[in-house]
């Protein structure tokens, strides 16, 4: 299946894109989804471990079955005061 993930902020610098796809076979996982990223994005390998995703507006796990279709965002840790 082909994942588009949705990038923010320092994510979306280092990907240099808005959305980037990727392609996962069915039944993948959110860890998965992170290691695949890491490896199409070397840029974003260090930051891999600290991201956060979303499936359909609600933050999920690593374990967590990616549905085919779903809505799949990549939100980077946020730091502020």
């Amino acid at each position: 299946m082909i994942v588009q993930l949705k990038m923010f902020a320092v994510a979306r610098q280092l990907a240099g894109q808005d959305v980037v796809e990727l392609t996962l076979p069915e039944g993948a996982r959110v860890a998965d989804l992170r290691g695949c990223l890491a490896e199409k994005y070397p840029e974003l390998a260090d930051l891999s471990d600290h991201l956060m995703f979303a499936i359909d507006t609600e933050y999920v796990s690593n374990d967590t079955e990616i549905p085919v279709g779903a809505e799949v965002a990549c939100i980077p840790p946020v730091s502020g005061g």
